[in-house]
């Protein structure tokens, strides 16, 4: 049986709206009951079939949230479009943050993760309509809580993609050495270094990661090769350009995507036509990634036995 439509009234905004500035406005609390409105959160209705998206549950959760609070975390991280690591892959709760413990929302048991920020100022922008804690600010609140190293690294980079690069390495370095008394920021003010701006995904980070764990050097990323003429050949994921080394990763759109598969074995002759080595990376690869460094070192060595010991 199809919805009914919502009672058109002027007093009601057109999205979500809370239920206490409903009652001031003088609109009947049986009226806000019906079927004409859903409650995504307690104290909070909105037009039947609203779109239950995280930007529209968020928007929705904001009316009734002080002012001081912020959207954080892994929340940040999708409203800012940026990947998030893969510990936070399935947690669909919705993050917020604030400095103000008696600002902290109570809403546990409506999917609601509220963190209270010890610094004295919270970094916030405004995306689409929300208050959302800043990129650089967002990183650090994450990379504190991830374990390994690595997962630090692959996060920062994430931030500074080519196509969405949202803030610079200097930020992140900033905001971390800004951070104090929390527990996991001495291992983010170590990673931070290691980040590099400019990758376009996470499993070109962790090749790089694998090829700097096993002593070799830290490859070029995204660098553009030109040939002899000064004309255009490719955009490589990694690289050694001193020793004419690239090295690319074939992902899943690779196999799906039959014209880009097609443009990078043409662009990929051109560079073994022009002398360079190319290595492809899948993600098996990286999985047991000695096998990867092998054959990374052995194009190597012949140009470059003075690199490493």
């Amino acid at each position: 049986m199809p919805r009914p439509t919502p009672i058109a009234d002027a007093r009601l905004p057109s999205g979500p709206f809370p239920v206490a500035a409903a009652r001031v406005s003088g609109i009947d609390s049986g009226h806000l009951r019906t079927a004409a409105f859903e409650a995504p959160f307690t104290g909070v209705r909105v037009p039947a079939g609203w779109t239950d998206d995280l930007r529209a549950r968020c928007g929705a959760l904001a009316t009734v949230l002080d002012e001081g609070v912020a959207f954080g975390h892994g929340t940040a991280l999708r409203l800012l479009g940026v990947e998030v690591p893969w510990t936070l892959e399935h947690d669909d709760r919705i993050h917020v943050v604030t400095t103000r413990p008696q600002d902290r929302p109570q809403r546990e048991r409506e999917a609601v993760v509220a963190h209270r920020s010890r610094q004295v100022r919270l970094d916030t922008i405004e995306v689409g309509g929300l208050l959302v804690t800043a990129p650089a600010q967002t990183f650090v609140h994450v990379a504190v809580g991830l374990r390994r190293p690595d997962d630090v690294v692959v996060l920062g980079d994430a931030l500074m993609r080519r196509e969405h690069c949202l803030v610079s390495r200097a930020e992140l370095q900033d905001v971390a050495d800004r951070t104090h008394k929390v527990k996991g920021i001495a291992q983010v003010r170590e990673q931070v270094e290691r980040m590099r701006p400019g990758t376009d995904s996470s499993t070109e980070t962790r090749t790089r990661l694998a090829l700097i764990a096993a002593n070799l050097p830290c490859p070029e990323v995204n660098g553009v090769v030109l040939a002899p003429d000064g004309s255009y050949v490719k955009r490589v994921d990694m690289l050694y350009r001193r020793h004419h080394v690239a090295i690319e990763y074939d992902g899943d759109q690779h196999r799906t995507d039959k014209e880009q598969w097609r443009d990078d074995v043409r662009r990929r002759r051109t560079l073994e036509a022009l002398g360079w080595h190319v290595i492809v990376v899948v993600a098996d690869d990286l999985r047991d990634p000695r096998g990867l460094v092998a054959r990374v070192r052995a194009v190597l060595r012949p140009a470059a036995r003075t690199l490493w010991a």
